[in-house]
């Protein structure tokens, strides 16, 4: 396979482009490359040096460098397009279709997917940010009843980060709780989370990875070790179960497929937009 130079270009963040260039490349495999995110290409100066860039790295590599686009501004589109390159332009492939399909022109305008166009939706993700960090690992119970969903697990199985995906990504209220060694021992809920069952939804872990994760934190502790990774994921596995909560083992999945479950599951998918 000849080595490519891959380029996110957009005349806004080019995070779209970003998203979706990685995943098309992602059913191609062996491909070695090199990534290069160019956002606010939005004048003819800027184009025309990103466009010498492109250039420059066909003289490096054996295969031309792929491009894929996100120009709202034809103009812009134009010059990039013809640089040494393979072009694919995310937008206007579709845009064109859509424009057919729907009899209506586009309004051709930039950042509106990413930008402050839809202030309420902004507004309302900052808010859940907020939240998730005020409502990270137990810290407060005071306004649970607020919350889309609450994540519930062991120490280190995903649950911060996962919730302020939900709140960054989706303006979902997020808390997370950690279920201690007196919970299991119990093998019942705690007591601040039982008013509020219903929006529970557990992250378990393989033992093997939960004693990986531990091990970076705290080495060589009992915390750490398999044993008791072992006892831990079994026990709260076992009350989850007793419990009816839903769950998800998260080993081998990433935290966008986390939350893509848990909004699936808790039936988030249209909640804040």
């Amino acid at each position: 396979m000849k080595s490519r130079t891959i380029f996110f270009i957009s005349d806004r963040t080019a995070i779209t482009a970003e998203t979706l260039g990685n995943s098309l490349m992602t059913q191609f495999t062996g491909v070695e490359r090199e990534r290069h995110v160019i956002p606010f290409i939005d004048t003819v100066s800027r184009a025309q040096t990103v466009c010498n860039k492109i250039n420059a790295a066909y003289t490096v590599n054996e295969g031309r460098p792929i491009v894929f686009s996100t120009f709202t501004n034809d103009d812009l589109r134009e010059i990039v397009s013809k640089s040494n390159c393979i072009f694919y332009d995310l937008f206007n492939d579709y845009i064109t279709r859509m424009e057919n399909d729907l009899r209506q022109e586009s309004s051709h305008e930039v950042g509106k997917s990413h930008g402050l166009s839809d202030t309420s939706s902004y507004e309302s993700r900052i808010r859940a940010v907020n939240y998730a960090l005020e409502y990270d690992d137990g810290a407060r119970l005071d306004r649970y009843d607020q919350a889309d969903v609450i994540l519930i697990g062991v120490s280190r199985t995903g649950k911060t980060p996962t919730s302020l995906f939900l709140a960054l990504q989706y303006g979902i209220f997020t808390a997370n709780f950690p279920i201690t060694d007196s919970d299991l021992d119990n093998c019942e809920l705690p007591r601040a989370l039982k008013p509020y069952k219903k929006k529970l939804f557990g992250l378990t872990i393989s033992a093997e990875q939960l004693s990986r994760i531990r091990e970076e934190r705290r080495p060589g502790s009992p915390y750490a070790s398999l044993k008791t990774c072992q006892r831990e994921v079994s026990q709260v596995e076992e009350l989850l179960h007793m419990e009816n909560v839903p769950f998800l083992n998260v080993t081998s999945i990433s935290i966008e497929e986390i939350a893509a479950q848990v909004r699936l599951t808790k039936d988030l998918d249209v909640k804040h937009f």
